[in-house]
């Protein structure tokens, strides 16, 4: 890695005008909007985020996963003012555009598989995990829907029954669509007290095992999965889960959604985490986030025998596939498939750096995660593995001081999350992994 630095400043943060901001926002917006950081962003370029006070910071927080290509990346803000300039909306159903059906064929042309070849497009993840079940329901005529425990999908009623953790998201916000969860591979805290690999992946089995009861039997319309936990703490399952898994979807006429809203659009390492397990064939995938270059777009791209299911006018939304959005996803596609060579690079460098750290400091219990997407789960005592919750956000508010964003996750509150870039320069990853490494000795010193 580089010796140059990244010019970060922090001299006071938060800043008058961030603080005057955030009177401005403790007023008028709903206390259930929470902030990670109270500094109020003027300017993103690239890795670096400016605020209205003059300090810059690092970012490894990627918008959550947004930001794969860098933030305010030429060629994206170009296509945006390209189409903006023509138009900035029409909706698809009503008057179509080009860009919608450009973004179609991409999602296709990009697919894992050959079968994924047709898609809808949406806003949010969530609208596409929505749209995925009930596209699931509408071709098996079936009722019943699986996730993970662990798993995250989103904020609206169905996704967030699909999600696992309660706090935040989904306390006091009942009741909640009928769903059914089953254990993940999360092999650092087996449910079952196995040890891999001699456990078989004896979570997969068990799935296998309750839909062959009387209750499920015949009755399970898709099982929703993230290839690795984003918020359930990046977590990543062994190699044979998920050819077992769609074993057993196949073995009981139930389809397997892939959701790869976090992990998808390159930031494994793969256009499509799921990529990572050969052979493995999704019968729908759903994506978001990366592939809009910060523009709400996101998509359900499924076989074509089960998309073309429903009755036209049974799919759709005002704003699904904006044409601005598109074509910033257009665009962003573009510069990926340059990008990914450059993760490798990246993963690399932060799995060695947190190996040197987990040896320095004991309170790293695992380190996980794919590409531009890694983790560290932290815990007060490595042989009990205690979650350290305190720390973790010690770590992150100690960081923020230094001059760097980051993300927290996991269903115990105790795994910081990297996301960085694909694109990011080796001098600002290095420097964000010193500041890291800084935070992590200072709290475990006490000092924070």
């Amino acid at each position: 890695m580089a010796a140059k630095k990244a010019s970060i400043k922090t001299a006071e943060v938060p800043g008058p005008k961030s603080q005057e901001l955030m009177k401005l926002k403790e007023k008028y917006v709903s206390k259930a909007i929470s902030i990670g950081q109270p500094v109020f962003i003027e300017k993103a370029l690239g890795s670096l985020l400016s605020d209205i006070d003059g300090n810059t910071f690092i970012d490894m927080g990627s918008g959550i996963g947004v930001m794969n290509v860098g933030h305010s990346n030429p060629e994206v803000v170009t296509a945006i003012k390209k189409q903006a300039e023509k138009f900035t909306h029409l909706c698809f159903m009503v008057t179509p555009y080009e860009g919608y059906v450009r973004l179609a064929e991409k999602l296709a042309q990009v697919a894992p598989h050959p079968g994924l070849a047709k898609s809808a497009l949406f806003n949010a993840g969530a609208e596409a995990v929505e749209n995925a079940v009930k596209i699931s329901r509408s071709f098996t005529k079936r009722p019943a829907v699986f996730s993970f425990v662990h798993a995250f999908h989103g904020r609206t009623m169905m996704a967030m029954a699909l999600t696992s953790k309660e706090m935040p998201y989904k306390a006091g916000f009942g009741p909640l669509p009928e769903s059914y969860k089953v254990e993940f591979a999360y092999c650092y805290r087996c449910p079952f007290k196995m040890e891999y690999p001699s456990c078989g992946v004896a979570c997969a089995d068990k799935i296998d095992e309750i839909w062959s009861t009387p209750q499920f039997q015949g009755k399970v319309a898709c099982l929703v999965g993230e290839p690795i936990a984003g918020e359930g703490g990046f977590i990543v399952p062994p190699k044979e889960f998920y050819a077992k898994i769609t074993k057993i979807c196949r073995k009981h006429g139930t389809l397997y959604v892939d959701d790869e809203i976090q992990t998808g659009a390159g930031r494994t390492g793969k256009m499509w985490c799921i990529q990572h397990w050969p052979g493995v064939e999704p019968d729908i995938l759903v994506s978001g986030k990366g592939i809009g270059g910060g523009f709400p777009v996101s998509a359900t791209t499924g076989r074509v025998e089960i998309m073309d299911v429903v009755q036209p006018g049974g799919l759709g939304g005002t704003f699904g596939g904006n044409a601005v959005a598109c074509a910033a996803a257009l665009a962003q596609f573009e510069i990926i498939e340059k990008a990914i060579k450059n993760v490798p690079k990246i993963n690399a460098y932060m799995t060695r750096r947190l190996k040197e750290m987990q040896q320095r400091y004991p309170i790293i219990g695992d380190i996980r995660g794919m590409g531009a997407m890694m983790a560290i789960e932290l815990v007060s005592d490595p042989k009990t593995k205690t979650p350290a919750a305190k720390e973790t956000k010690a770590i992150k508010g100690a960081a923020f001081k230094k001059g760097m964003i980051l993300l927290t996750c996991g269903t115990l509150d105790n795994v910081i999350r990297l996301h960085p870039s694909m694109v990011m320069p080796d001098e600002i990853l290095e420097q964000a992994m010193d500041i890291l490494e800084a935070s992590i000795e200072e709290v475990a010193k006490g000092g924070a």
